[in-house]
């Protein structure tokens, strides 16, 4: 009997995503095993469980899947994963906490591609302000968009504090520079926004984070994308199918809406279920390999 396909996912949270049970389902696993209330001292014990119940032509069918809602968490479990493991005690390795990698990846890989095609230009060197910074998107957008060269402020609405504290501890984990910027109300937010090449908003679905009037002080603006597809727009003028399409009423900037960047998410999502089910050795895959391959992604004639 051919042995089956298991994905075994571990969350610290009380239920496991529908999403992600769906997900890893079309990528072709046979058993899903959800397991709850994982804790980062947990991990090693549900890791090696799993690698030491099966031969090698097994494990090559074993894969562990990370999820849960906090970024940096979902980091060190994945890292306690890795260090369980041993040759050839082996099993490919997954995070995605509430597809915040992956959607992260597919947000700032689509702004990358937006500059290089309407500003003749990349990330580096830009202002890229993030509203929404201290939830799992918003942090891994930061960390990617300064991993590609940019100056990443991170914004809170609940202030400035917030903001330095998840700037210090994201940038500290991942080895990048964040700067902290309050979005407590509507001038911070604008002034915030009179220095941004790029804006992300990662806010709360159904939250309108940038007005009309607000974007009239984002003079510098070349770029905009929300991650929100709830009505209303988290930024005004933004469709959630937008696809570097200009914003009315700015010169020179351009949309990118949360549909679009959902479609890359989604296909990064599924493609790195499908590397893992499909690869036959071992792979481990952070928020890195999905901005990698979200770039690919877009790059491809299909995305053109």
């Amino acid at each position: 009997m051919e042995r089956p396909y298991i994905l075994h996912l571990f969350t610290p949270g009380s239920q496991m995503s529908p999403f992600d049970v769906n997900m890893a389902a079309d990528a072709g696993y046979q058993v899903i095993a959800p397991y709850t209330g994982v804790t980062l001292e947990g991990v090693a014990a549900l890791t090696q469980d799993a690698i030491f119940s099966r031969s090698p032509k097994g494990l090559a069918r074993t894969a562990i899947f990370i999820g849960g809602r906090d970024a940096l968490l979902a980091a060190d479990m994945l890292e306690k994963a890795k260090r369980a493991m041993f040759a050839p005690f082996q099993v490919a390795l997954m995070a995605d906490p509430s597809g915040a990698y992956t959607t992260a990846a597919a947000m700032v890989a689509c702004v990358e591609a937006a500059l290089r095609e309407h500003a003749g230009s990349t990330l580096a060197g830009r202002r890229v302000v993030v509203l929404g910074g201290t939830g799992p998107v918003g942090r891994i957008a930061c960390v990617l968009a300064a991993q590609a060269g940019a100056q990443v402020a991170l914004s809170s609405r609940t202030g400035i504090d917030a903001a330095d504290a998840a700037a210090r501890l994201t940038g500290e984990r991942f080895g990048v520079t964040l700067e902290g910027v309050s979005g407590g109300d509507r001038a911070a937010v604008r002034a915030s926004l009179e220095t941004a090449d790029v804006l992300l908003s990662c806010a709360a679905a159904g939250v309108q984070a940038v007005g009309a009037e607000d974007l009239a002080f984002a003079r510098h603006l070349r770029v905009a994308a929300d991650v929100n597809a709830v009505p209303p727009a988290g930024v005004a003028g933004v469709d959630v199918m937008d696809r570097g399409k200009p914003i009315a009423g700015m010169t020179g900037a351009v949309g990118i809406g949360a549909l679009a960047i959902g479609n890359v998410k989604y296909q990064t999502q599924q493609q790195l279920l499908r590397r893992m089910h499909e690869a036959g050795t071992p792979q481990v895959i952070s928020f890195r390999e999905a901005f990698e391959l979200a770039r690919q992604i877009l790059a491809a004639p299909a995305a053109a």
